[in-house]
């Protein structure tokens, strides 16, 4: 059955965000054992160590936007300092609209949502920029730049966001840009980079199809899943099964049998084919920070 902490089809629609469709994305079954089964996947201690110092570094932007005193912030981390003295530098640049449009409105940490198919699509951008011809979503990353931007561009975050903003904004997708901030400097350049992603109609129709067809197929999921049966998972021979603290769950055994496991398997026992639309690359050497 499924837990009443998890919304049933048919009551309360299920919120969804871009964290819970990469996950689906990644491996359905790892998706039931964090949100349906509500099973903890505990973070190693600097993972855990990042994510909080992440957290606090979106504070910290967030009260200076609202013009609130960041001094105890800055003040109780050097590392903190640092990014926020990056951030300052750059600030002309990160806060400018294209095509010399004017940001006439600023909104932190701002929450929208959208309905489809009975779900409830949440979105949280860090920071959205708003003027007469342009609007952009900026989001803060507290680690270095990564070096293959399509992974990002694929990353169901930065789909979700300029879709869910297309869709609840007078915008036109073309007049939608995002950009992530990456305030992790190296010892040579302690500036923050960035990555930017423009967007069109043609993204916009894509990724209609592609939400259309994931929330499909976990309606179809849920459905099973409430008659007992569990959602698909990956095959030992996938190297996202390396990293995932569900292993022993899914296959028995412990971390040191999953090359073994993996040199038997063949590559077509895989329930997901690396064709199919629902496997989109997740970034594992980036996390999202839990705000």
């Amino acid at each position: 059955m499924i837990p009443s902490t998890f919304p049933q089809l048919g009551s309360s629609p299920i919120r969804l965000s871009q964290g819970h469709l990469n996950l689906l994305a990644t491996c359905p079954r790892k998706f039931q054992y964090a949100f349906l089964d509500q099973l903890s996947s505990p973070n190693s201690t600097e993972q855990q160590e990042r994510q909080t110092q992440g957290a606090q570094f979106h504070l910290l932007l967030q009260q200076w936007q609202l013009g609130l005193p960041i001094a105890p912030l800055t003040q109780a981390d050097p590392q903190l300092d640092q990014w926020f003295k990056a951030f300052e530098a750059a600030s002309s640049e990160i806060l400018a609209l294209p095509d010399s449009d004017s940001a006439s409105i600023q909104q932190a940490e701002h929450e929208r949502t959208l309905e489809s198919q009975g779900y409830l699509l949440t979105m949280r951008y860090d920071l959205l920029l708003s003027g007469d011809r342009q609007s952009k979503i900026l989001d803060w990353k507290t680690y270095p730049r990564p070096q293959n931007a399509r992974h990002l561009a694929e990353n169901w975050q930065t789909r979700l966001y300029l879709y869910g903003l297309a869709e609840t904004s007078p915008y036109d997708p073309e007049q939608l840009s995002m950009v992530y901030w990456f305030f992790q400097g190296t010892q040579d350049d302690a500036m923050p980079q960035s990555l930017r992603f423009s967007y069109d109609r043609t993204q916009h129709n894509h990724t209609h199809q592609d939400l259309t067809q994931i929330l499909q197929q976990l309606t179809d999921w849920l459905n099973q899943y409430a008659d007992g049966e569990s959602l698909p998972q990956l095959g030992p021979v996938n190297r996202e099964c390396d990293r995932c603290n569900f292993f022993p769950r899914c296959f028995g055994g412990d971390s040191l049998e999953r090359s073994a496991l993996r040199h038997r398997a063949q590559p077509d026992q895989s329930p997901l084919k690396p064709a199919d639309p629902l496997t989109l690359l997740e970034i594992s050497k980036i996390q999202e920070v839990p705000l």
